[in-house]
């Protein structure tokens, strides 16, 4: 038998399920199989497969991942997608698909990103439209100077 759980306008702590649908609710922690959620605030969420709509995410963990319209602080999943959302680390494991979004960095084997923003992207494969702060030359250089002059502080305040 197949446990399903809707939430509607509530308060949760932890909360586990096979199937769950979440609206207009705040969570601490859920776990399931598979996860539904509209305009949510959780803390953590660990899915097989989720789809969250104007959300608010701590940290979401998940083999298939679609987020649009959300703020998530980390995003992990094999197939990560995020459309319209604000995500400091977003790693697709497998792919990584990004449109309209911002991002802190993405990692992931195949990227595919569509108009978007990021601090630093890594990937063997990145097509699309992209603008970023550091390519790994970039990156490089300014972990160079950052360390030098950290050596030179050092250095020059030993008592």
């Amino acid at each position: 038998m197949e446990e399903r759980i809707e939430i509607e306008s509530q308060n949760m702590d932890i909360v586990e399920a096979e199937f769950m649908t979440v609206k207009q609710s705040t969570i601490r922690a859920l776990e399931a199989g598979n996860a539904e959620m509209q305009q949510v605030c959780a803390l953590s969420v660990d899915a097989e497969k989720a789809e969250i709509t104007q959300g608010a995410i701590g940290f979401v963990k998940s083999s298939e991942l679609n987020m649009n319209q959300c703020i998530c602080g980390v995003s992990i999943g094999e197939k990560t997608e995020i459309n319209f959302s604000f995500c400091p680390m977003a790693i697709g494991g497998e792919e990584a698909k990004v449109k309209r979004s911002a991002a802190g960095a993405i990692v992931g084997n195949n990227i595919d990103v569509k108009n978007s923003a990021a601090l630093i992207v890594v990937g063997k494969n990145i097509e699309g439209n992209i603008t970023t702060l550091f390519d790994w030359k970039s990156a490089l250089a300014v972990t160079a100077v950052a360390g030098g002059i950290f050596g030179l502080l050092r250095l020059f305040l030993r008592k």
